[in-house]
């Protein structure tokens, strides 16, 4: 059984930059294909980024060249930085371990304009 804790988000102005973290509990992380998902209010829950246990990285072309998806198979954790923030990217972000089908419960990040 895998658990995630997401931290990091916050309120920030446009342009702005913040990094999410999520922790991992278990074993079984580093197998894990890791992803970040966001959900906006009245919106469906949509892929932000993705890293699989080798390290490759996909994203959203909404966030392409703005946020960076890595992971520390040492620590268990894996991180988004966001970078040059928008109104647009308001929303609650979750992180997955998309190989077992576990989520966190969820961090808001706000962005001002």
């Amino acid at each position: 059984q895998v658990q995630l804790v997401e931290s990091g988000g916050g309120l920030v102005q446009a342009g702005g930059s913040l990094r999410l973290s999520c922790v991992a509990s278990g074993r079984r992380f580093r197998i894990n294909t890791m992803g970040w998902y966001r959900q906006a209010p009245g919106k469906q829950r949509e892929s932000v980024a993705l890293i699989t246990s080798g390290g490759s990285a996909n994203y959203a072309d909404s966030v392409k060249g703005r946020f960076t998806i890595s992971r520390d198979n040492a620590k268990n954790t894996v991180y988004l930085q966001m970078n040059s923030l928008k109104a647009e990217d308001t929303a609650v972000y979750y992180c997955a371990a998309i190989t077992d089908n576990y989520w966190g419960p969820g961090t808001q990040v706000t962005v001002s304009s």
